[in-house]
């Protein structure tokens, strides 16, 4: 495997690590403006990598297919949306400052849930990396490994505070900060084993690419629709999480702009 291809798997993984990592340092939990904060920021990057790092790529690989080019990323885009309402109602799991869990009823432990909820929105996360790369790696020359880094170091940059807000709460629910570490961590786990199975297959991606770019870009925003918007919004009105939202969606934007 490419050097740049493994730094672009591990990448994210290492980002959601170092921010599980900040329940050893951090000895209060987050506050209640930090967390919004780090939502919004996280909504950001996930709207602009769905929209510069997948949609267009996935419209601008149609180009062939005259007045239907939309009709692929349409396609594709619902599918994501579909596949990740299905996984929400199979998999049982609990959204940070919610006390009903979601999915069907089970006797899991309120941190187990937790994390499982954090893992069920990584899971596009890493399809999109993998895709992305995979798409390189197959010789698209739309696709430049550049870009695909880009991808990488933004959804690492957005997993550095969900890995702080997954590990810091499983804590304050009375979890060691070890088992806390590791919840958060393997939360983040599904990214690169997700972005090294689209890899295995990159000789089938290039002719299904319009179609996996767009479907990664649907799964991210109905997790961005579904679960951090609304924990972004929860409680007294504030508009730090609007504010981080724009800093997360520009810093991403900028990224792929400049570098892809």
């Amino acid at each position: 495997m490419e050097a740049p291809v493994l730094y672009g798997l591990l990448i994210p993984f290492a980002g959601t690590t170092l921010g599980a990592a900040c329940v050893f340092f951090l000895k209060k939990g987050l506050g209640d403006r930090v967390q919004r904060g780090m939502t919004g920021f996280a909504s950001g990057v996930m709207v602009a990598a769905s929209i510069w790092s997948l949609l267009i790529p996935a419209v601008e690989q149609s180009a062939g297919a005259g007045a239907w080019t939309f009709l692929p990323a349409v396609i594709g885009f619902w599918a994501g949306i579909l596949f990740l309402l299905g996984l929400d109602h199979l998999i049982p799991h609990l959204h940070q400052k919610s006390q009903q869990a979601e999915g069907p009823r089970t006797q899991l432990r309120r941190s187990t849930m937790m994390v499982l909820a954090v893992t069920l929105h990584n899971i596009p996360e890493g399809m999109a990396v993998g895709v992305v790369f995979a798409g390189y790696l197959a010789g698209d020359g739309q696709i430049t490994v550049m870009g695909a880094l880009a991808l990488s170091l933004g959804i690492a940059i957005q997993n550095f505070p969900e890995g702080a807000i997954i590990s810091m709460p499983l804590r304050a629910e009375g979890v060691s900060k070890t088992r806390a570490f590791a919840g958060g961590v393997l939360s983040g786990a599904v990214e690169p084993l997700g972005a090294l199975l689209t890899i295995s297959a990159a000789g089938l991606v290039i002719p299904a690419l319009p179609y996996l770019l767009s479907f990664a870009a649907g799964a991210m925003l109905y997790v961005v629709v579904e679960e951090l918007i609304p924990e972004m919004s929860q409680g007294e009105h504030s508009d730090v999480g609007v504010l981080t939202f724009a800093l997360g969606f520009t810093l991403m934007m900028s990224l792929d702009v400049a570098l892809g």
